[in-house]
């Protein structure tokens, strides 16, 4: 009789056991398996993190980190196999599509913040990017100081054409503030001596000058207006996938093979016309790889 009670005893273990196993998998983790896909947000321009190449394969920095994140879940879930979706967003569609669940990761350039992490949350900064402005090497212009009564442009509706306009004021600087449509009128308008500087995201700037006529006739100040750290984002308060897309993030920093990653999109010819960008990594984003972080205060980026 013994013997039976110990049995039935080690059934009800094993079945709570179970269960208690099948409870943990929840959230996003659990669609997946469920589901046996994954699917990613992309840009579509927003070169070099995420964009369509020549043969309209969406390619990029943030693509290939998303892809070392899908190998961890893969490999966490225990799957031989895991259907990849790509689900192309855009500015304004990125943050609601993982909000209701329509995309697990967004695979981008998207900056990190605190505003945004009450809708969504962000794995391990994967580039750290801030607010300069690029003009004519002959104009030897090289701090917001030195812009005091000239034109500059930036681009309408962005967040750093409202520092440059408060910087403007605080300072009392005089300068003439012009919008552009788009960055591309933006950097003609500085090409055509229009403008004397245009003030945006700095690996924008690069991309620009890389892509331009003659890249040596442009200088990328060093004072910086502002700093914002980029993240792949992810559903909000889900802690299981989290861990996993965290831990993925940290074993690419941690074993070296960021080096790699990002040298191939920033150091070399990328296509579709083989530019180089020439953007080496900053002692920013090196501080972030010897301390992995998801922070979006922009103190923390901060030597």
């Amino acid at each position: 009789m013994r013997h039976v009670k110990w049995l039935v005893g080690a059934a009800l273990v094993v079945m709570t056991t179970g269960m208690a196993s099948g409870q943990e998998l929840t959230g996003t983790l659990k669609k997946i398996k469920d589901s046996g896909s994954i699917t990613l947000g992309h840009r579509e321009s927003s070169m070099p993190f995420s964009y369509y190449d020549d043969k309209q394969q969406v390619v990029g920095y943030a693509m290939d980190l998303c892809m070392k994140i899908v190998d961890a879940v893969k490999k966490e879930l225990k799957l031989t196999k895991l259907d990849v979706k790509l689900n192309p967003v855009t500015s304004a569609t990125r943050i609601p599509l993982i909000a209701n669940g329509t995309v697990d990761l967004e695979c981008g350039s998207t900056t990190n913040n605190a505003e945004r992490q009450k809708q969504v949350a962000y794995t391990i900064t994967h580039f750290v990017t801030a607010n300069r402005f690029v003009s004519k090497a002959a104009s030897k212009l090289k701090t917001v100081d030195d812009l005091k009564g000239k034109t500059v442009v930036s681009t309408s509706g962005t967040t750093n054409i409202k520092q440059i306009t408060e910087i403007n004021a605080a300072k009392n600087l005089g300068i003439n503030i012009l919008t552009a449509k788009d960055h591309a009128e933006a950097f003609l308008m500085v090409e055509t001596d229009r403008a004397v500087a245009f003030v945006m995201d700095d690996i924008l700037l690069y991309s620009l000058v890389a892509s331009s006529k003659s890249p040596k006739d442009y200088v990328i100040s060093a004072d910086a207006l502002s700093v914002e750290p980029y993240g792949i984002m992810l559903p909000k308060d889900d802690a299981a996938f989290k861990k996993v897309v965290d831990g993925a993030m940290t074993a690419v920093y941690k074993g070296g093979e960021i080096n790699k990653i990002y040298d191939k999109w920033f150091l070399k010819p990328i296509p579709p016309k083989g530019i180089n960008l020439n953007v080496p990594m900053g002692a920013a984003f090196k501080k972030v790889i010897s301390n992995p972080t998801s922070s979006g205060d922009p103190k923390d980026y901060q030597s």
